[in-house]
């Protein structure tokens, strides 16, 4: 593939674990193992899934930039060696879809396209810090994390895949949603907490309770600092938070994106140029006898 959109600068970030789990899980379902591979007994059934959309996506938002985000191993995190209990309800992931993760780290260095993963960081880290430093042009974010709203912004927005089709969420719709800034999001995630992170919260807020409490105090500190005088239409409120205050402000930081990984602070805009070697991908689909559509690169 040779370089396209030389004037543009559209940079697609694709959370790497996001779509490669994704992937396995909508094309294992009700399949034997024996369906999930090759010929060859080499699980390939996420592979096939992650590479169509990745070049499909670099088609429709005419990129001129690429980059994949890995997380780090769970325990390699900086989150979880400061919170044991962070991500501790997780299962292990399956041999399937990891065996995968590696076939597409490699395929992806083979073919050119930059990957980026850093301990302690994990892949919302890198994905902050790649998409605030990108001042060039217009950054999408591909994935379906919804932690990862803190980060829109009128030059970053994100792909979201639903079962109506993908959409792209952008700060004007999400302050039209929820009617706060992007950067009080966390505020949200740190009353509501999160179950599949394990991040507690403040036990007893839900929902329909966080966000009024953020709307109209602005932060989580503001909202502390003036427990006291906490408006009537909170009162209700008032003793989940007093207790539940150490929890919030836990869940507070583990639920703030790190937007400045050092390593990637002055990162050379050309070593993330979308630049596929078109022959060499090819090639890998062939030995893995995985059908991908290439007439789009």
């Amino acid at each position: 593939m040779n370089d396209r959109n030389e004037l543009s600068n559209t940079l697609i970030v694709i959370d790497g674990f996001n779509l490669l789990s994704r992937a396995y899980f909508a094309t294992s379902y009700n399949r034997s193992e024996e369906q999930l591979k090759n010929s060859n007994g080499i699980y390939t059934n996420a592979i096939r899934v992650f590479f169509q959309k990745m070049i499909n996506l670099t088609k429709e938002y005419q990129a001129s930039h690429l980059v994949v985000a890995w997380d780090v191993k769970r325990d390699e995190t900086s989150r979880r060696q400061e919170f044991d209990f962070y991500k501790a309800t997780r299962g292990e992931l399956p041999m399937p879809l990891i065996e995968q993760y590696e076939t597409c780290h490699q395929i992806l260095g083979e073919i050119g396209v930059r990957q980026i993963a850093i301990a302690p960081h994990e892949a919302d880290d890198v994905i902050g810090t790649i998409a605030t430093n990108w001042t060039s042009g217009h950054c999408f974010i591909y994935s379906n994390d919804r932690d990862l709203f803190q980060l829109l912004s009128d030059t970053t927005s994100q792909i979201i895949a639903s079962k109506q089709g993908e959409y792209v969420y952008d700060i004007a719709q999400f302050t039209e949603e929820y009617g706060i800034e992007a950067s009080q999001w966390v505020d949200v995630k740190a009353l509501l907490g999160d179950s599949s992170d394990n991040i507690p919260g403040c036990p007893g807020i839900g929902p329909k309770s966080a966000l009024p409490l953020i709307q109209h105090y602005g932060s989580i500190e503001h909202l502390y600092a003036n427990l006291d005088d906490l408006d009537e239409k909170f009162n209700r409120h008032k003793k989940k938070l007093v207790a539940g205050k150490e929890s919030t402000l836990i869940s507070r930081r583990l639920s703030e994106i790190n937007c400045c990984i050092s390593e990637l602070a002055h990162i050379e805009e050309d070593k993330l140029r979308l630049n596929i070697d078109r022959i060499a991908l090819m090639k890998q689909a062939t030995e893995l006898e995985v059908r991908l559509k290439l007439d789009v690169i």
